[in-house]
């Protein structure tokens, strides 16, 4: 369980940029090696390069789990054919068609276990994204806004959530997500939205260059 400092894309918020799971991350074609090599260090995942609407804002773009990713309409053709070509024997690719919000990333926070889903998304909606994630979804909010996706930060080990989140939404995220660890926590020198600071799974993350050293503790003890 190793968390590494990174710098990249100029600046700290390397989890807009690169979305993970248990075996694989999403990298803009344009990010360095540097960051390609940390991935596969600390997180033991396969790296893919590509974008989503020819956008390199990933972790925004897209959320995944070790079951499926799933897409806004405004992923391109040429994307989704990446993406199912190096994905496809391992999870499902879904395109949310009829989905008018496209920051996925922000509207879902996931694991391999459970779901918490914006308000922001039709309750429609759920029974797809619970096919394709293969887990129990919940819709709701918590920290005082619908951005779910960007407050925290889910392994299949613990949770990260911003401070934002009181005590009682901690221990609610915690029994939907099925973990057992939890903490609140910042990123960059005290950034709420964690997500988009860091990138994790159980094995290992990575953080942006401007998070201190007592935010990584915070964030090992909440996440390993």
């Amino acid at each position: 369980m190793s968390i590494e400092i990174v710098h990249a894309f100029g600046n700290p918020n390397i989890g807009v940029y690169v979305s993970a799971s248990e075996y694989f991350a999403l990298i803009p074609p344009e990010a360095p090696e540097k960051l390609e090599r940390a991935l596969e260090r600390n997180l033991d995942v396969e790296v893919i390069r590509v974008t989503i609407n020819s956008s390199p804002l990933l972790g925004v773009l897209c959320v995944m789990n070790s079951h499926g990713i799933l897409l806004g309409r405004l992923v391109r053709e040429g994307e989704i054919n990446i993406l199912k070509e190096k994905l496809k024997e391992y999870i499902i690719v879904e395109v949310l068609e009829d989905l008018k919000e496209n920051v996925l990333g922000n509207l879902i926070l996931a694991n391999d276990r459970g779901a918490i889903v914006s308000p922001l998304i039709p309750r429609g909606m759920l029974k797809k994204i619970v096919d394709v994630l293969n887990v129990e979804a919940v819709q709701g909010s918590f920290g005082g806004t619908n951005l779910v996706g960007a407050m925290g930060v889910a392994t299949n080990r613990g949770v990260l959530l911003s401070p934002l989140v009181s005590d009682d939404e901690v221990g609610q995220v915690l029994e939907v997500l099925k973990v057992s660890k939890g903490g609140i926590g910042t990123v960059n020198k005290g950034n709420v939205f964690v997500k988009g600071g860091m990138v994790a799974n159980s094995r290992g993350a990575i953080v942006g260059y401007e998070t201190t050293g007592i935010e990584i503790m915070r964030i090992h003890s909440s996440l390993f």
